[in-house]
This record gives C-alpha cells, sequence and structure tokens, in this order.
C-alpha cells in the first residue's frame, strides 16, 4: 500500500500543473482588416495572416469555436477541451474578411466568429453583403454574431444623451442588432464584442437583458477557467505581431 501511495505522489508531482488541475489558458485572437499593404493600425497583410496560421498549424494549436469555449466555461460541454486551444474571431465584417479570411479558413479549415455590425452590411463600401455572409456562414466555418447594430460608443453616447434616452439607446443598439442578424442568417446570436472594447456593470445589464450569454472585451490576456462570461478577453493583434511577438502571445497564453 505505502509503494502505491508514494508511486501516486510522484505522479503528482511529474505531471504538468494545467493538466493536474484542469487549467486553461486560451488565447482569443482579434484580427480585423486584411490586404497587400498597411492601410490602418487594423490592418494585417495577408503573409501576416498566413504567417499566423502556418505557425499555429505547425506547432501543435488546434483552433476551436468560440463557442467551443464559451460551452466549456458555461459547464453545458464538459469535454476538455484539446491540447494548445486557440480561438480566432474577427470584428466588423470588413469585405477583407470575405475575400482573404475566408479563403484562408477554408484552406486550413479553421473556425471563426464574426462580429458584425448590420448597419453596414449591404451599405457601407468597406463592408460585406449579406450574400457574403450567408455563404461564409453555410460553408461551416463561419459563427456570425453581434458586434451591436451600428458599432457605437458607448461612453460617448452616455456623455451626450440623458439617463432614459441612454438606455434606450443601448437596447435599440442591442437588440435590433440581434434581430436583424437572426433574421438574416438564420440561426441564433447569443454572442457580442463589444464595440472599442467598452463595458461597464450597467452595459452588462442590458445586454443579458436582450439575450446575449457571452460577451468580449479587448483586454491583452488568455482566457482562464474562472472567467466571466460577460468580459471574455481578447488579444487585439496588428501587424506588428509577426515573427517572435506572435509567437510569445500565442505560447505565453497557452502556457508553453
Amino acid at each position: 500500500m505505502r509503494s502505491i501511495f508514494s508511486a501516486f505522489l510522484l505522479l503528482l508531482i511529474l505531471l504538468p500543473a494545467p493538466l493536474l488541475a484542469g487549467e486553461i489558458n486560451v488565447p482569443i485572437l482579434l484580427y480585423h482588416r486584411f490586404g497587400p499593404s498597411v492601410a490602418d493600425s487594423m490592418t494585417i497583410t495577408t503573409p501576416v495572416l498566413t504567417e499566423h496560421l502556418d505557425y499555429l498549424k505547425q506547432n501543435g494549436f488546434t483552433v476551436i469555436p468560440l463557442r467551443q469555449l464559451v460551452n466549456y466555461l458555461n459547464k453545458s460541454d464538459l469535454k476538455p477541451l484539446p491540447k494548445k486551444p486557440v480561438v480566432i474571431v474577427a470584428d466588423d465584417a470588413h469585405q477583407s474578411v470575405y475575400s482573404v479570411l475566408y479563403p484562408l479558413a477554408k484552406k486550413y479549415q479553421i473556425p471563426v466568429t464574426l462580429f458584425t455590425y448590420p448597419s453596414a452590411i449591404s451599405n457601407a463600401s468597406y463592408a460585406m453583403t449579406w450574400d457574403e455572409l450567408r455563404e461564409v456562414e453555410r460553408s461551416g466555418l463561419f459563427d456570425i454574431q453581434s458586434h451591436t447594430f451600428w458599432h457605437p460608443n458607448f461612453k460617448q453616447e452616455k456623455k451626450r444623451l440623458n439617463p432614459a434616452e441612454y438606455e434606450k439607446f443601448v437596447d435599440v443598439q442591442l437588440s435590433k442588432a440581434k434581430k436583424k442578424l437572426e433574421k438574416e442568417i438564420g440561426k441564433s446570436v447569443d454572442t457580442l464584442a463589444w464595440p472599442f472594447g467598452i463595458y461597464d456593470e450597467e452595459l452588462i445589464k442590458h445586454a443579458t437583458a436582450a439575450g446575449y450569454t457571452a460577451l468580449l472585451t479587448i483586454e491583452a490576456r488568455p482566457v482562464k477557467n474562472d472567467e466571466r462570461l460577460a468580459a471574455l478577453p481578447r488579444f487585439l493583434l496588428s501587424n506588428q505581431d509577426q515573427g517572435n511577438r506572435f509567437i510569445r502571445i500565442v505560447e505565453k497564453a497557452s502556457g508553453g
């Protein structure tokens, strides 16, 4: 009996801590726009995006759907996450998501959650169309979710409007986006990315009342076991996050 107990203690010492404790460190990588050159701080060139995806594929990472991570956190799915999980999301539904990210998602067979503000779709020249959104969703690789109705800055709007007007404004931004996306895409929308990463307890309350169950920020750290579903952190990437900078983000975040 003593030898069995000693062997068990040795196993506890030798096993990696995250494996023993079931700890997770999942980086959510946030992209916006893509192109042949850097047009602004949110643009990532196609070669850099390809470098990111190549690194993940060649170094043991598994890109999982955001939905899988959320279900793990809310305990609706207790299946363990794969080794070195990572989540990829994109905000705004820029046209380059369709022309650049979509073909690469098909090539690498990776899931992407696309946070969309409906006012721009089929209206703004920089944005995707409803037909394009439906196409990427039908591929089975993209999950279309909400980024409010027209991407407001809630801090500015709170200063501009009186309390009653502000509450109404917030409710419209959250509920109108959800209803429009569900009507056009034909699937449930229950996840929201806060525009500019701005949120507070009042906004969380309104989002929950509108039917959102997971809310995402732009705090640069990995998702851990005890993370609030109302404020899931994401790494906002720029074109400078290449080479060793990208490696440090994903390896450190995943505990590597």
